[in-house]
């Protein structure tokens, strides 16, 4: 099992989406390292939900990869922000995963929080200038996190 750090702006799409529908397909991801990231995920990975693009950001929840490899619809859909006039159903060019909702966590975790816990090699959501989408996280610093992210209600 691996472990990730998936962002999302919680306007857009945030944990309490995901905690109300149970599952989702992770889409639209148009840059081609975080898409080789997700294309290395397997079912049983887990992933911190991290809420970005908002004051304060930070890890709110826990997901599960349930589905691995499937072709990222928003592509083909020319009225999609997230359309490749390049994909096709033939050659798609994105991939996507399903995620299920696993939890809530009591307390976010911010991003100033974060930097003073963890160096940038830890957890790569922490180095300035970081944009990706999706990032690894080393099994070492999840133990961490799922401490920390237990602590009690409150942002850190």
């Amino acid at each position: 099992m691996a472990y990730w750090l998936m962002k999302s702006e919680p306007e857009v799409y945030g944990i309490d989406h995901l905690q109300r529908e149970g599952t989702t397909l992770w889409d639209g991801i148009r840059n081609y390292q975080a898409r080789n990231f997700m294309r290395s995920m397997v079912p049983g990975d887990l992933a911190f939900f991290y809420h970005s693009n908002t004051k304060p950001p930070g890890i709110v929840g826990l997901m599960e990869v349930i589905e691995t490899h499937l072709v990222d619809p928003s592509q083909f859909d020319p009225a999609s922000k997230y359309f490749d006039a390049a994909a096709s159903p033939e050659t798609p060019r994105w991939d996507c995963v399903r995620l299920r909702y696993r939890t809530t966590y009591p307390r976010m975790l911010s991003l100033d929080a974060l930097r003073q816990a963890f160096t940038p090699e830890a957890l790569g959501v922490v180095k300035r200038g970081n944009r990706l989408s999706i990032l690894p996280v080393p099994e070492a610093t999840a133990r961490r996190l799922e401490t920390l992210l237990a602590a009690g209600p409150g942002e850190t």
